[in-house]
């Protein structure tokens, strides 16, 4: 069911959106955040190196490795999950999207932990918190206050997904700042929001436009609506969650994330991505959320074998293979459709993808070959950069742009 006709069922106007005067980045939340997160994911990522290898000296509060782990899950995750939920949340509720200054505010909070993070080493913790926190504090009060007003309560997961988000962000500088004795559950809870929202609301839009793209085109062999087999791997994959984040190197975490992957896989196959091919724009959706049993494989496989599966293989597989794959499809697609665009990958979206998997295995690989570790770290780094800079080329005027309709 897609969340249009959900609307309908439910008698929620469809929102009247307000054309916003001056910028039009300004007229709904996808547009800054999902350029914010284009240009973040490899500018982060070039900062990391250049720093790695002494060409740069960043006097940021956190040292490097934890920095560049940090800014890239609460960062350009962030971000691009931000523009996710405030262009989805109105669809759910009916109400007006944030627009204009409200929307600069927020942006203007997540520049702001940004700068914090990379130029704060002279700033007190305390000031350091404050700064990083404002954001993911506010959107987490905005989303409340939406999806509370509109009284859309299956929302209500996300609430929650946020609030753990806000907390883990919170967990990981205290720990990082040396204000708390447990540093490590931060790190990997910040993970699992995202692993948990990937098979949430990735498990709702892959299956729904699939069924509607199968559908246009006489397919007789559709993906099957939510089951309560989906809801039975949703409860494994919590379970999983938090056995991985408290105790990963337990045979009862290794059990489970083994189960949660095998359920995924499952999953995934009932949704008929392979008669997607011939759109890279859907089929990229199939191989993100695809990521997702890899992932917990590995990070079952190095809970049971250590020696043989490295801790990084399985956190990239999730990072940079799930995570990255799927936050670039959700927002070429969302920018796409809500720029009046045809929901078609050219040739550039689909270099993007296929760059955004390249990176994704090269890095597998790096932690997995120690031989080869530099070589495919950099076939990594410069396949991830590029895969973002040939979105913000292909995407990036449609979201500094006006749509030449109504609704911008």
């Amino acid at each position: 069911m897609t969340a249009m006709s959900e609307m309908r069922e439910r008698r929620v106007p469809v929102p009247r959106y307000r054309r916003v005067s001056g910028l039009p980045i300004l007229a709904h939340g996808f547009r800054p955040f999902f350029l914010l997160a284009g240009l973040w994911a490899p500018l982060a990522l070039a900062l990391f190196l250049a720093n790695l290898s002494g060409a740069l000296d960043l006097p940021a509060p956190l040292d490097l490795l934890t920095w560049h782990q940090h800014e890239m899950l609460f960062g350009f995750a962030g971000a691009a999950l931000t523009g996710f939920l405030l262009t989805a949340i109105p669809n759910w509720t009916g109400r007006l999207p944030l627009q204009g200054g409200p929307l600069l505010g927020l942006v203007g909070l997540w520049l702001l932990a940004r700068l914090a993070m990379a130029f704060g080493a002279s700033v007190e913790p305390a000031a350091l918190l404050a700064a990083a926190l404002a954001f993911p504090a506010v959107l987490l009060a905005v989303a409340a206050r939406e999806i509370v007003a509109g009284k859309t309560w299956r929302n209500l997961p996300l609430i929650a997904a946020l609030a753990i988000f806000l907390l883990a962000n919170g967990w990981f500088l205290a720990a990082a700042f040396d204000l708390v004795a447990i540093g490590e559950p931060p790190r990997r809870l910040g993970i699992a929001v995202f692993v948990a929202l990937i098979a949430l609301i990735g498990g709702r839009i892959v299956p729904s436009f699939t069924l509607t793209w199968l559908r246009a085109r006489g397919s007789t062999a559709l993906p099957p609506g939510f089951t309560a087999f989906d809801r039975a791997v949703l409860l494994v994959t919590l379970l999983a969650l938090i056995a991985w984040v408290f105790t990963p190197d337990t045979i009862v975490a290794g059990a489970l994330t083994a189960l949660a992957a095998l359920a995924h896989a499952l999953r995934l196959a009932r949704w008929q991505g392979l008669q997607t091919f011939s759109e890279p724009l859907l089929l990229v959706l199939h191989l993100g959320y695809g990521w997702l049993p890899i992932g917990l494989a590995l990070v079952s496989a190095n809970a049971l074998f250590p020696s043989a599966v490295p801790p990084s293989a399985a956190i990239h597989a999730i990072t940079a293979g799930a995570m990255g794959t799927m936050i670039l499809a959700v927002m070429s697609r969302a920018t796409l459709g809500h720029t009046g665009r045809a929901l078609h990958a050219g040739r550039g979206l689909t270099l993007a993808y296929g760059l955004v998997t390249v990176a994704a295995l090269a890095r597998i690989g790096a932690a997995m070959v120690q031989e080869l570790y530099d070589p495919l770290l950099m076939v990594a780094a410069a396949a991830w950069i590029g895969a973002f800079a040939v979105f913000l080329a292909v995407c990036g005027p449609m979201l500094l742009m006006r749509r030449p309709t109504r609704q911008s």
